[in-house]
């Protein structure tokens, strides 16, 4: 069976998933039959989780569009200010509550995250099998630095990290899901991610050290592993990093 060729236009972010010889250009791919076109488009590198928009010579189609002989394909990423509501959906979105689910060199950002008061699983002995079994029940979006772990099927929402300072690493979740105006800080057990609520200095006295019953007078307490939390001079550098987060955010609306 003679093999037919189609064209491929990976957009925006995609293109870092891509050899840099094929990055910002049509590229051609051969193919027999007719595959489903999400195929080609992992073949080519770049994983379904990351792709919002496909549009094949100039409709929107979905992952189970099956690829013809001459098409054309642009393959876009997400893209939070841009409305595509009126084309074809590849996943059922936006999640209502973003919650996330962490990758095992993730670890720092996970603590980030819980402080910016975003649910966030994370363990350091997560098998690969774990994380897609906990995302698929619990509808988590998968965070990431393996990106082979974004192309199994079953995960529907996922993002590969490609920063690797924790800081640089926190502005590009927030602008990939457009989560500025959702910070709610210290809300969440920075160790285990646990529910923070307000706790009696009374109920949590023979727990405190002297001088932090003399300088302090509200307290907060994980619901699962009853840390407790105040506000200490620590907190002042929280609140100027989260303030640069918000600020970022203004500018980006």
């Amino acid at each position: 069976m003679k093999p037919h060729t189609a064209e491929f236009r990976f957009y925006a972010g995609l293109n870092d998933f891509l050899p840099p010889k094929q990055r910002k250009r049509t590229n051609s791919y051969r193919f027999s039959g007719h595959p489903g076109i999400k195929d080609p488009i992992e073949v080519f590198g770049v994983p379904h989780t990351e792709v919002d928009l496909i549009v094949v010579n100039g409709q929107s189609v979905g992952f189970d569009y099956c690829l013809q002989a001459g098409d054309r394909a642009a393959v876009y990423p997400v893209f939070e200010t841009l409305d595509i509501a009126s084309l074809v959906r590849l996943r059922e979105k936006p999640l209502l509550t973003p919650r996330f689910i962490l990758d095992v060199n993730l670890g720092k950002l996970a603590k980030r995250m819980r402080l910016l008061g975003f649910d966030s699983l994370y363990r350091n002995d997560y098998r690969d099998a774990d994380i897609v079994k906990t995302a698929v029940s619990e509808r988590r979006i998968v965070l990431t630095r393996d990106r082979r772990l974004l192309y199994i099927k079953q995960i529907d929402h996922g993002y590969w990290v490609r920063a690797v300072d924790v800081e640089t690493q926190v502005d590009e979740v927030l602008r990939r899901f457009n989560l500025y105006g959702s910070i709610h800080p210290f809300a969440r057990c920075l160790i285990c991610n646990g529910v923070l609520t307000p706790v009696a200095k009374a109920d949590i006295w023979d727990r405190l050290e002297p001088k932090t019953r003399l300088y302090y007078e509200t307290f907060h307490q994980c619901v699962d592993c009853q840390r407790i939390y105040w506000q200490g001079s620590h907190m002042e550098n929280m609140r100027q990093r989260l303030a640069g987060f918000k600020r970022l955010g203004q500018k980006i609306k």
